[in-house]
């Protein structure tokens, strides 16, 4: 199996597991991936999910024999290619439980996708990143709209086009990843994001995640203020916020813990 999906204490670990190719992702493992994330998505087990990958290396993206093969067919099958890895970018981006990608050695061309459309990202001090598509005479299109939200229009200007290699401080410095760690400390700076999401309300954490997306360039105004009052209202009365007010109040732990 090249993707493998294990759960155990509320986390699912998604690994890409096809390290002699460096993770290098076709079609058969875009649609195994996105079928992946919606069922850990859609289990009610499941608290975080960790993205991870085996071998040396995170990804190199996409698998080259793959992209000449999709070359070779035509633009509406292009299309429709380019849509079903649209689709595994979504169901990460949109996974109904906070995403952690754990990322080592490279992560090139769509690998970035994977990560930037994760909730967050740790990566070893030996990852190198690189938006490489240019140098084949294409560009990072489908997985943009995650790319640019990380790491903002004026860094991807630079780096869609230069196709730099982009050291691991740096990455971190332009929002592709949260923190960096040595390759041996990977783990525990995964586990304490764990515990740290654990420790928060499932419902909230989701909300929370569409409402950054809804005010990240929304006007303040009316509407904004309006929607931002009935969320909070909606939540303080809800299940959860009900028992998480009356946890801290009665000082104990919620029963989400």
């Amino acid at each position: 199996m090249s993707v493998t999906t294990d759960i155990e204490g509320h986390v699912a670990r998604i690994t890409l597991d096809n390290p002699d190719k460096r993770n290098a992702f076709d079609d058969i493992i875009i649609a195994s991936l996105t079928e992946a994330f919606e069922k850990v998505g859609d289990d009610d087990s499941v608290r975080v999910v960790v993205l991870q990958a085996a071998g040396k290396h995170f990804s190199a993206g996409a698998d080259l024999n793959w992209m000449r093969a999709m070359g070779k067919l035509d633009a509406q099958q292009n299309q429709q290619d380019a849509l079903r890895l649209a689709a595994l970018m979504q169901a990460i981006d949109q996974c109904a439980k906070p995403v952690i990608a754990r990322v080592q050695g490279a992560a090139f061309g769509g690998a970035l996708g994977l990560i930037c459309a994760a909730d967050m990202a740790v990566a070893a001090d030996n990852a190198r990143f690189c938006l490489s598509e240019v140098k084949l005479g294409i560009v990072p299109a489908v997985i943009s709209p995650y790319v640019v939200r990380a790491m903002g229009p004026r860094q991807a200007n630079r780096y869609f086009m230069t196709a730099e290699v982009i050291a691991a401080d740096r990455a971190q410095q332009i929002g592709i990843v949260h923190d960096v760690v040595s390759e041996d400390a990977l783990d525990s700076a995964v586990d304490a994001l764990v515990q740290s999401l654990l420790s928060g309300g499932p419902l909230a954490q989701v909300e929370t995640r569409a409402l950054i997306a809804r005010v990240s360039d929304g006007a303040i105004d009316d509407a904004m203020l309006n929607d931002t009052a009935a969320l909070i209202a909606r939540l303080r009365t809800g299940e959860e916020g009900q028992e998480g007010l009356s946890a801290f109040l009665e000082k104990r732990k919620p029963n989400w813990i």
